[in-house]
């Protein structure tokens, strides 16, 4: 076979252990899908949009650890990947996106569909170059793989139309050095670590995804320092299970519990984490940071030691220089106002409370009986789904529910636009998920805006018989923005969805389709969208005025929502 720039760049990609090629196929592209074709062991996935190739290559990337990938064609098609590689980019996510261009002779004429991929891709890749003569390669690819996967971040790689089927003089075999160092601070620097950590009483930990490899080294630190363990979102999974120091997350989808043992401990210990919310670090406390990226340290919260370097490698380091504290009552204080709050989060998931609720405000709210709360959704999804499921959620209130209502034990996983924020990744983020996982559960948590935003790809899931479950919180609201507008005493406004019937939607297009519009139908819904083979679309009709309350709820965010419904009430929500 002839050694052309496409076929190079296949092959390779086979060789790195990559299994699928995410993209919609173009003139520019013709060469290297043509290759994928021919090419034994590497599948090219046709995706309806772009985006979703750029959210399902990140997805595979985040839960392999290895390299993604994804292909736009010229133009408009590179321009559809951006916002999935900025999710990929803001999670720290090796994904590989190969671009097309128009043909050499052209570039730099404003030709038809030219668009410049090196400016385009500047702010969301690590590395990027265009591929401009076969005597580049296989340096330039090799350049763009050692970049996303040592760098954890996106990689752009440019070939024109009419040099992919170009051959390369040189013969010489393509080969990646990507093997990480795994670093710790010097020994001074732990000593001022342990002495800080030492001198305190009360020490709270708020650990991130970065420490998920040292589970077992952060839990003996919890237990020596017996000190209550805040998550951020990203670290439920490998540390909500089986974890006799955690209290749940804090900021606005947190709990009382996590923000108290942070305002209430006199030192913080911040373990993998860039917890990006500065209102909700504790204030007037030491803090040590223990973070791979060393520009981490310090940007989120001031910080008297940053060491810089891997969780485990800095905690096996720290453990023996630090004393054990025998007063426990900083941690149990913590965890008992947590078991608390969880009990009456249990309560709002229980369908009982639904009927005494309703019945009585029967008479004040139309049709409530039908208002299925979000929180008995996501409970039943916790109930009913698998042990080793992975878990999506669109950017949200889905989030939120997930967060406080789904356990991320046994063999879970979980992943979405927690840095970024995007609507509409749960579903194409799981669809790159079954194809890397085909024999488990993947469980997409939709809001029907994200949903919607996307919806052509439930055609991709079907065409390739994907057997994934999407749960659909349908409120028929952009809920989250609803709640930030209602919290500053702002009417709701734009936020209404004028919304199909998702699941008769979902059976138009070759998928099971179940709706729920009753609660008393919820947990029977529930089980047989989890029991039905193949992919399944479940529609739940959501309460739209359910609130998610913060962990510190404010004077002044409880005055703003009076207000804001004042005036949704009144004619014209001029209250």
């Amino acid at each position: 076979m002839a050694r052309t720039v496409a076929h190079v760049i296949v092959n390779a990609l086979k060789d790195l252990g990559v299994q699928h090629v995410f993209g919609v196929v173009g003139d520019a592209l013709n060469p290297l899908t043509d290759a994928i074709r021919t090419t034994d062991g590497l599948e090219w996935v046709g995706c309806r949009h772009e985006e979703a190739a750029a959210f399902a290559a990140g997805a595979q990337s985040q839960l392999s650890g290895t390299l993604g990938v994804c292909m736009g064609t010229v133009g408009p098609g590179s321009v559809h990947l951006l916002n999935g590689l900025y999710d990929a980019a803001k999670s720290h996510a090796p994904v590989l996106a190969i671009c097309g261009q128009v043909p050499l002779a052209e570039i730099g004429s404003d030709y038809f569909q030219e668009v410049d991929n090196d400016l385009l891709f500047r702010d969301v890749a690590v590395y990027r170059a265009t591929v401009t003569s076969p005597d580049q390669m296989p340096r330039l690819l090799e350049s763009a793989v050692r970049a996303a996967v040592t760098r954890g971040g996106v990689a752009v790689l440019t070939v024109p139309g009419d040099l992919g089927d170009q051959e390369l003089t040189d013969d010489r075999p393509t080969r990646f050095a990507l093997d990480r160092a795994v670093t710790r601070p010097d020994d001074p620097a732990l000593v001022r670590a342990a002495e800080l950590l030492n001198e305190a009483s009360r020490v709270t930990l708020l650990v991130g995804q970065g420490a998920r490899e040292a589970r077992t080294e952060v839990l003996e630190a919890a237990a020596l320092l017996a000190a209550p363990m805040v998550l951020t979102l990203k670290a439920k999974e490998g540390f909500e299970d089986d974890n006799p120091y955690q209290v749940g997350q804090t900021g606005l989808i947190g709990n009382p519990a996590a923000a108290h043992a942070l305002d209430s401990g006199d030192a913080l210990l911040m373990l993998g984490t860039d917890f990006p919310y500065r209102e909700w670090y504790p204030q007037d406390v030491k803090v040590v940071q223990v973070d791979a990226r060393e520009e981490h340290l310090g940007r989120r919260t001031p910080v008297d030691v940053g060491l810089a370097g891997d969780v485990g490698a800095t905690l096996r380091a720290l453990l023996p220089l630090l004393k054990a504290v025998p007063d426990r009552a900083h941690l149990d204080d913590a965890r008992k106002e947590f078991a608390q709050w969880q009990e009456g989060q249990q309560q709002l998931a229980d369908p009982a409370h639904e009927r005494r609720w309703t019945g009585r405000l029967r008479a004040a709210l139309d049709n409530r009986d039908h208002q299925i709360r979000p929180e008995a959704l996501a409970a039943a999804v916790d109930a009913y789904a698998a042990e080793d499921a992975v878990f999506t959620s669109d950017t949200g209130m889905a989030t939120v529910w997930l967060s406080r209502f789904v356990t991320m034990r046994g063999e879970r996983r979980l992943i979405g636009s927690y840095n970024l924020g995007s609507m509409a990744n749960a579903m194409p983020q799981a669809l790159g998920a079954q194809l890397w996982a085909p024999d488990r559960q993947i469980v997409a948590l939709c809001g029907d805006g994200g949903l919607s935003m996307l919806l052509g790809d439930l055609m991709t899931i079907k065409t390739y018989r994907l057997p994934v479950k999407l749960v659909v919180f349908d409120n028929r609201r952009l809920g989250m923005v609803k709640l930030e507008q209602e919290q500053v005493g702002l009417p709701e406004f734009g936020t209404e969805l004028d919304n199909p019937d998702f699941a008769a939607v979902a059976t138009a297009l070759g998928l099971t389709g179940i709706r729920i519009t009753d609660p008393a139908d919820l947990h029977d819904g529930v089980r047989r969208a989890f029991e039905t083979p193949g992919p399944v679309l479940l529609d739940v009709l959501t309460n739209p005025e359910e609130v998610a309350v913060p962990g510190k709820p404010t004077l002044s965010q409880g005055w703003g929502f009076a207000v804001a419904k004042a005036k949704e009430l009144l004619p014209g929500g001029e209250g």
